[in-house]
């Protein structure tokens, strides 16, 4: 899908300015940082109007740069995905959604209800052709140069075959090269051990179909992975089911703030330990930045006929920031249009892989 923005020059980004924790005043300090550091973005921003002026007339930043379109009902987090796609034709995130399906924007942003969200877009902007299950993809940080891994996926849906395995590795390694500028990127398939006899049976067909694939899709399949690879240098890109992603990330999510925690409490412990965090500073705060999860905060919804980003529903100004950024990069490399044609080409991949079976049996 083409977007046709609505302010000249310009790359445009759906807001949904009220599915976030702390309200549209943070949404609309993040855009205004995402305004700053690039005067190439415009935004539409989805709410109530008469609220979100008020609050974009405060940001100087942002005079010129700011469509709004006005919306009286917001889905909460507690609202059920199935009641949002029924009734929620009123709410912001409808709107940001619509934005992109009518082609005024290049990309929406939303950080409400991911389920919610997820149903909306698979409704509104639907499945590219041949898409089984649509994958949200996340960054990870890393070992490797980049900094960071792909993962998917991490919520979406908590099943997949052997074929949707497939179609996350090629979506993987599709926004590895535009989001990250990978071009052969490593594809990992994530188990409970590298061995190639270890595994459920989808997950042994997987690792057969995408190392069949691989020389053809253009990237390096590293075969299986562990846990412990997640945020190692063996591959750039994690693949599994929802189901696994999603403990995954929650458990990464705990495991930092425990490690956060236990480093404030050790430097608090005796005199000596506090003028060591002193002295230590300048390195403290080079490691935080390092694993800032707002840095990367938004996974992204692959699969479908436009882009969508899904921001932490906690997420403050510099995470929306970051999400924004995302939006921006993907659709300044024409991420949407290049995954619909590497998701197209999975199909023809598929029938001559078929075609060719047969002839190796002989």
């Amino acid at each position: 899908m083409t977007a046709q923005p609505t302010q000249t020059g310009r790359i445009v980004i759906s807001v949904d300015a009220m599915g976030g924790d702390s309200g549209p005043a943070v949404v609309v300090a993040g855009i205004a940082k995402s305004a700053k550091k690039n005067p190439e973005i415009g935004f539409l921003l989805h709410g109530p109007e008469d609220v979100l002026r008020k609050l974009v007339a405060k940001r100087r930043v942002l005079e010129g740069r700011v469509v709004f379109r006005d919306c009286p009902d917001v889905v909460t987090m507690e609202d059920k995905p199935s009641q949002v796609v029924r009734n929620g034709k009123q709410t912001s995130m409808w709107s940001a959604l619509e934005a992109v399906r009518q082609g005024e924007a290049h990309g929406a942003v939303s950080c409400g209800n991911t389920g919610a969200l997820m149903a909306l877009s698979m409704m509104r902007l639907r499945r590219l052709p041949g898409v089984n299950r649509p994958a949200i993809a996340i960054l990870w940080p890393s070992r490797n140069p980049q900094g960071f891994n792909v993962m998917l996926d991490v919520g979406a849906d908590v099943r997949a075959d052997a074929k949707d395995l497939l179609q996350y590795a090629l979506m993987g390694a599709s926004y590895a090269r535009n989001g990250m500028a990978l071009n052969r990127p490593r594809i990992g398939l994530l188990n409970v051990g590298t061995e190639e006899h270890k595994g459920r049976a989808e997950l042994k067909e997987a690792h057969s179909m995408i190392a069949d694939f691989a020389d053809r899709a253009n990237f390096d399949f590293v075969g299986f992975v562990e846990g412990s690879d997640i945020p190692g240098d063996k591959a750039d890109v994690i693949v599994t089911d929802g189901f696994t992603g999603n403990v995954a990330i929650k458990t990464g999510e705990g495991t930092a703030s425990l490690i956060g925690d236990l480093l404030r409490e050790a430097f608090k412990y005796t005199p000596l330990s506090r003028l060591a965090s002193v002295l230590a500073i300048t390195s403290l705060q080079r490691l935080k930045k390092r694993i800032d999860p707002r840095r990367v905060n938004g996974g992204v919804f692959l699969g479908l006929n436009g882009t969508v980003i899904k921001s932490h529903g906690g997420a403050d100004s510099t995470g929306v920031s970051a999400a924004v950024k995302l939006a921006f990069t993907l659709a300044q490399s024409g991420f949407s249009e290049k995954l619909a044609a590497r998701v197209a080409s999975t199909a023809e991949l598929a029938q001559d892989a078929a075609h060719a079976a047969p002839q190796t049996k002989k």
